[in-house]
């Protein structure tokens, strides 16, 4: 039988890429808001006069200066537990319950993710994340102030964010082909920038006046996109759309009978191979999602203390980081899919990135405008090679010929790179914690030497990629 119209099959596949895109995003939307609210649950305010209170900054200095203790005419407006010395320590134990537990549940998500449909398995994770992200808020509204709330709240709501990257990943896998993969993934991956700049608006626009709804409004919206998800996802393409075909191939009746076999076994490449290489990525992300989740978790607090800003216009402008990170994966997509070398181009984007680190914690303090250039920069830069990694280099490793067309092998695989990754997004936001009393260029430091670490996971495979210059996408790296 042959393919249906070109037309309704560019259709579907465009249906499902906004989608897949949209339900992610809102992940990212809801994950946002803890790093705007930081500025909020410690601060200190100034007296005016009777009855009256000005907020005023409540933190140290950037350059490391211990914290000062509230003046004469001050008042301590934190929200208990977190307005004890140590608050940086507990706001740090907030961002490792949930990575960590995020982390531990990846790699069991791909494994269960195999076993059920993927649209029951998304929709449950995003009702629930949606509940535990408003949870969050309501101690707002119910004057908690129990730290193991709060604690206990993101451990659950880490562990079912995990159902959401290797559903989508999978998903868009079904549909889309090998070619232009790292343009289409590139391009897709920006759901994280676009959901953490929304995710930074509208926990910002509530911030200083009512924070709970900060994470209350987030949390509606991962919800009703997983009612969304329940009615409108096709999780893959129908046995007649050929998923390969799109990508530039002849549509024909050797097409379809090319993508509708299972792939044979290629002499000289082992499965063993192949894990190495799965490792080496994962290693790489470790590093890469490390740094990456630090100043996901933790800009806002930075530029409120250097830059002197409330916490509603930190997170407005830490969204320049975000905007960055979009052109940053389109970037990394185009130029692997060009050079078909992806871990050379991982590799290049991590040696220039930590220097630009450096330049951003020397010439940030010197002003807004410096912030603002060092932002979308130090954004392309450090979201360039994570964002190629967890996409099309996940997709060319679950997908690869050695795997004899196993289609579970993708969620697996995805699953194995993006867990190991986020033992490195665990401990970032937790050592920021704990380094930046000591001084925020100690935090820098850190990152710069991740991503030193990151690129030297990738050596072996960008070796390998410069003496085959002419192997395949994702055969390089074996």
């Amino acid at each position: 039988m042959l393919p249906r119209p070109m037309s309704e099959k560019v259709l579907y596949r465009a249906f499902i890429f906004i989608l897949t895109f949209l339900l992610y995003a809102s992940f990212h939307l809801s994950r946002k808001p803890i790093s705007i609210v930081k500025g909020e649950l410690h601060r200190y305010c100034a007296t005016l006069h009777e009855g009256q209170v000005g907020f005023s900054s409540w933190s140290r200095k950037a350059s490391g200066t211990p914290l000062r203790q509230p003046a004469d005419n001050e008042t301590d407006c934190s929200w208990a537990p977190f307005d004890q010395d140590n608050y940086q320590q507990l706001l740090g134990a907030l961002d490792y319950s949930f990575l960590c537990a995020y982390a531990i549940g990846m790699y069991l998500s791909g494994i269960i993710g195999e076993r059920l449909p993927i649209r029951y398995y998304l929709t449950f994770g995003m009702l629930a994340s949606g509940a535990f992200t408003a949870l969050f808020g309501l101690g707002y509204f119910y004057s908690i102030h129990s730290f193991g709330f709060y604690v206990v709240t993101q451990i659950i709501n880490g562990l079912v964010q995990t159902t959401g990257w290797p559903s989508v990943v999978t998903c868009l896998g079904n549909w889309f082909g090998k070619g232009r993969r790292g343009l289409i993934m590139g391009v897709w991956n920006s759901h994280t920038s676009v959901g953490n700049i929304l995710g930074s608006l509208i926990a910002g626009y509530w911030v200083s006046t009512c924070w709970g709804l900060s994470f209350v409004v987030p949390g509606a919206i991962v919800a009703a996109m997983g009612i969304v998800c329940f009615l409108f996802l096709i999780e893959r393409a129908p046995p007649d759309t050929c998923a390969g075909c799109f990508d530039g191939d002849e549509v024909t009746h050797n097409c379809v009978a090319r993508f509708s076999k299972p792939a044979e076994h290629t002499p000289g490449i082992k499965t063993g191979s192949l894990f190495q290489g799965v490792i080496e990525f994962s290693l790489c992300l470790l590093f890469a999602k490390l740094v990456s989740y630090t100043f996901l978790f933790w800009l806002p607090l930075y530029i409120t203390n250097v830059d002197h800003l409330d916490a509603r216009q930190a997170g407005e402008l830490s969204t320049l980081f975000d905007v960055g990170g979009i052109f940053g994966g389109i970037l990394a997509g185009v130029i692997s899919d060009r050079l078909e070398k992806r871990a050379s181009t991982c590799g290049l984007m991590l040696l220039l990135a930590a220097p630009t680190l450096y330049v951003f914690s020397t010439i940030s303090k010197m002003g807004l405008e410096a912030t603002v250039a060092m932002l979308l920069l130090s954004g392309a830069l450090v979201s360039g090679p994570y964002a190629l990694i967890t996409t099309a280099v996940s997709a060319d490793l679950g997908t690869h010929k050695s795997l004899k067309g196993n289609s579970h092998a993708l969620a697996t695989v995805t699953a194995i790179i993006d867990g190991t990754g986020s033992v490195g997004a665990a401990l970032g936001p937790l050592l920021a914690g704990l380094l930046s009393p000591s001084g925020w260029n100690n935090v820098f430091y850190m990152l710069m030497f991740a991503d030193a670490c990151a690129l030297l996971f990738l050596i072996r495979l960008i070796h390998k990629e410069l003496s085959c210059p002419g192997s395949a996408t994702g055969d390089q790296v074996l």
